[in-house]
């Protein structure tokens, strides 16, 4: 399963906030929830998250076994 955890961790590290994502780079609410659900995103909007926080693909997004991730 994909997890997004590294990407709040990353957002507070750039000073970027979930509001400043929506209102001043256009990035859907209805794809941040699914990011915070750990549920499917597209591709898109990865690629956008990576330019506007100028980061890897890494710092956002990380795959861990679905064992793993529901303890």
């Amino acid at each position: 399963m994909i997890v997004y955890d590294r990407l709040w961790k990353t957002m507070k590290e750039k000073g970027v906030s979930q509001y400043s994502l929506i209102k001043n780079y256009h990035i859907n609410e209805a794809q941040l929830y699914r990011l915070r659900k750990n549920m499917v995103v597209k591709t898109i909007t990865l690629d956008r998250l990576c330019e506007i926080l100028e980061c890897e693909i890494e710092d956002i997004c990380q795959y861990v076994k679905d064992s793993e991730a529901n303890k």
